[in-house]
Parts: C-alpha cells; sequence; structure tokens
C-alpha cells in the first residue's frame, strides 16, 4: 500500500500523538452532548492572527469557551465587564459638556490546569486471557471519561455546588474528598444571594431562606409549572436578570428572547406532570422550526413556555438529609455560609435538587495548548515492564469558572452571578432511589 493511502500511524511514530489529539479535540468539541449543545460554534476563517490564536465562542449562549494557544501568558486569563450604567438625558438647552455619565469595568479571573486519566491497557497475559481487545477499547474508554469530566466540571461550577449524589457516573468526587478542589482547578462559588430561590407551595417561588438554620423547604415544595409561572415574574422584575441565550439560527430569538432552565430529571418529571405539558413540548417543537432544527430545541424532554427552553440537566446536583448548602447571605460580599438540609426530608423519600436558569455568559471555560500537542488535548501511550504492559493516558489544558461581577446598583457593589439563576426545591425519591 502507498504510503498516502496509510489510514494509521506506526507505534513510535512521533506524528502519532498529534494526529490523535488532534482528532479527539475535533471529537471532543463536536460531541453531542447537553453541554456541548450549550456552547455556540467557533468562529470561522482567520482573519488575522489574533483570529488564529484566540478565538471565542459566542457571548450569547451559557458557555463561553476561550481557546488560547498563545504562549508566555501564565495559567490565568482575566475576564472584562462594562457595567450597566444608570443615567438621566439632559434636556433642551441645558449644559451637557462635562456632564458624562462615567463607565466603569468589573472583572473576573481564572485558571487553567492539567487534567489527566490514565487508562491500563493490561498485559500479556491479559490479552490472552480476555476476548477483547484492550488497546482497541482503551481510546473511547480514555475519552468517555474526559468528556464526563468536562461536563461535569461546567455543571458543577454553573451550579455552584457537587451535590451529594455519588454514583458511578460521576467522575467528579463530592467535597468531602482531599483532591476536590484541585480538580476544580478554580473555586466552585455558591449562587449570590441575588440570584438563588426555592421552590414553594404556596407562592409558587421565594428568595432563599432558613428555617432555623434549615433551608426552607418542606414535603410539599415541589417545581411545577406554578415555579415556572412565578420564576418569569420574578425576572421581569429582577435587576440586570441574565440575558437571553441567542441559539445560533434561532429567526425569533429577538422577538421572542429565551433563557435555558436545566431541571434535574427528577424535577422535570414533576414540572411535565402538568395536564398542559403536551402544549409545552409543542411550543418547542415550533420553535425548532424557526432555529433550523437545533438539537437544544429538539428531544423527548424538552419544553417551552413563558420565555423559558426547559430540559433535563444530565445528572442531578442533589442534597440529602443533614447535607450542608453554601449560600450567600449578604448581597455584598462573596461570604458563604453554611445550612443543612431539613432532616424532616426523610433520606429515601425526600431530597433537594438544584435547577439552573441560564442566559448568556453563565460560565467562562478556557482551553490553552499542550507541550506536546500544539492543541488542548493530548494522548499519550507507553509501554511498561520491557513491552509486556502497555498504559494510555488521555490529558486536557482548561479550566473553568462561574462569570460572576460587582455590578453597581444604587450606588452599592453587588456580587452577581452573571449568568445563571438557581431555583432549589424539594424532590420524592420513590424506591429509595438516590
Amino acid at each position: 500500500m502507498p504510503a498516502s493511502a496509510t489510514t494509521h500511524a506506526n507505534y513510535g511514530d512521533t506524528t502519532n500523538m498529534i494526529q490523535q489529539a488532534v482528532g479527539l479535540f475535533a471529537a471532543h468539541m463536536q460531541r453531542n452532548s447537553m453541554m456541548a449543545r450549550m456552547m455556540g460554534p467557533m468562529p470561522k476563517g482567520t482573519a488575522g492572527a489574533s483570529a488564529t490564536l484566540r478565538k471565542q465562542t459566542t457571548q450569547h449562549m451559557p458557555i463561553v469557551t476561550c481557546q488560547d494557544l498563545s504562549k508566555g501568558d501564565g495559567d490565568e486569563i482575566t475576564f472584562h465587564l462594562l457595567n450597566p450604567m444608570k443615567a438621566k438625558p439632559i434636556m433642551g438647552s441645558a449644559w451637557a459638556e462635562g456632564r458624562g455619565t462615567a463607565m466603569s469595568l468589573s472583572q473576573d479571573k481564572l485558571r487553567v490546569n492539567q487534567a489527566r486519566f490514565p487508562v491500563s491497557l493490561g498485559d500479556s497475559m491479559t490479552d490472552i486471557r480476555s476476548p477483547a481487545d484492550f488497546r482497541t477499547l482503551g481510546r473511547p474508554a480514555a475519552q468517555n471519561l474526559m468528556d464526563r469530566y468536562v461536563d461535569q466540571s461546567l455543571l458543577v461550577h454553573m451550579a455552584g455546588a457537587r451535590g451529594f449524589q455519588d454514583n458511578m457516573e460521576w467522575v467528579i468526587p463530592t467535597t468531602a474528598d482531599a483532591d476536590f478542589a484541585k480538580i476544580m482547578v478554580n473555586t466552585v462559588k455558591a449562587p449570590t444571594k441575588n440570584r438563588h430561590f426555592l421552590a414553594d407551595a404556596t407562592d409558587g417561588v421565594k428568595a432563599f431562606a432558613l428555617s432555623s438554620s434549615d433551608v426552607d423547604l418542606g414535603t410539599t415544595d415541589l417545581l411545577t409549572i406554578d415555579t415556572v409561572d412565578a420564576m418569569r415574574s420574578v425576572m421581569d422584575s429582577m435587576a440586570l436578570p441574565p440575558p437571553p441565550i441567542q441559539v445560533p439560527g434561532d429567526m425569533a430569538a429577538e422577538d421572542s428572547p429565551l433563557r435555558l432552565w436545566l431541571m434535574s430529571p427528577t424535577q422535570y418529571d414533576s414540572f411535565a406532570a402538568s395536564s398542559t405539558y403536551r402544549t409545552y413540548q409543542a411550543n418547542a417543537l415550533a420553535r425548532a422550526a424557526l432555529a433550523k432544527q437545533h438539537p437544544l430545541f429538539l428531544g423527548p424532554d424538552t419544553a417551552l413556555w413563558n420565555g423559558f427552553l426547559i430540559k433535563k440537566m444530565p445528572r442531578p446536583i442533589r442534597f440529602y438529609t443533614t447535607n450542608v448548602m453554601k449560600y450567600c447571605a449578604s448581597a455584598t460580599t462573596e461570604t458563604e455560609s453554611d445550612a443543612t438540609i431539613a432532616s424532616a426530608l426523610t433520606l429515601g423519600t425526600y431530597a433537594v435538587d438544584r435547577s439552573l436558569i441560564l442566559g448568556g455568559q453563565a460560565v467562562a471555560q478556557a482551553l490553552a495548548a499542550a507541550r506536546m500537542s500544539g492543541v488542548p488535548f493530548f494522548w499519550s501511550e507507553k509501554e511498561l515492564d520491557h513491552g509486556d504492559k502497555v498504559e494510555l493516558l488521555i490529558g486536557a489544558i482548561r479550566g473553568v469558572s462561574k462569570i460572576r461581577f460587582a455590578v453597581k446598583q444604587d450606588d452599592v457593589d453587588t456580587i452577581t452571578d452573571y449568568g445563571v439563576v438557581v431555583v432549589d426545591s424539594t424532590v420524592k425519591t420513590p424506591g429509595g432511589v438516590l
């Protein structure tokens, strides 16, 4: 076979790792997952060196990804926001010169770090004893681990909490693990006071509150259609609500703005119990026709109502009885306090789940170039013990942080999660499913 027709690189080929790494990064960015759909596309074309070296997805989607392949800038990047301005017009012949409204910038920073998953491909005896080819299975298994890490780290940073569900699907451990902070790279920040709400059986929703030292949620405070309607009223009257998302290709984005509401599977099932749920599903399908069938509008667990595109999140951010939930008691500081989940929410019968209302620029994700490949993802395959054993490694250099600013309101700096609001609710866990 001619060299140009070769479809693989031999072991030890100096281009092998780079070819695989580029392929891995492309597959990761194009994967059909909930988190991938929440990013806009990278800009196309190469209009100048800066566009080639630094690419950033659209600011109108919840996850803003900056791919910076330049070197020498350290492991930290800074994001800037022009603060909203409050002013009144100067009328008639009144003197305007020198009375300009001052502009101010807020900033936030995030760090990137290297994350790696080594996977053992076995040894000579493994090849003899196993009916499967572990070297063939190794790459997709490793990529699955990295994809889960990326998606779960995005979810946890947006939620401002890891929660305590800890089944085998989670690759990010709970906060009880000594490595949790390292794995998350940047600090997981509890929701700011002006972005934290609770479902309420009487009024639909209320601001985060305590009952003694417990989160003020009881057995009847489920997430329902009344919660959705109440949150629409809250968002309409909220100062500086998260900016609406603009899904690529959505012709109705300007005239009928939306925010994305991610509910845990159990919360979504409670919401879907509404007698008019089929109408909400039909609304999403109708909007899909205006948005070139973008996958965010599609799927059986998708609804559209009252300015919210409502979908199931991949896995719940869940708290159980006596677990600690972090919250911000003050609107002007980032100081976090502890609240417990009420013991009345019996383990195995009830829990508390967190839902997320997302606008544009909820979290920032930064990607940096790995020295080995020149792209954010990289592979390594190594023989050990005189060639008897083989280990595969997948790695990525990235970081995520919730976008938060001190926004001046009435001359007071109010700490604000820019693109995300959380709504916690009680959920029933029938059959003791945790």
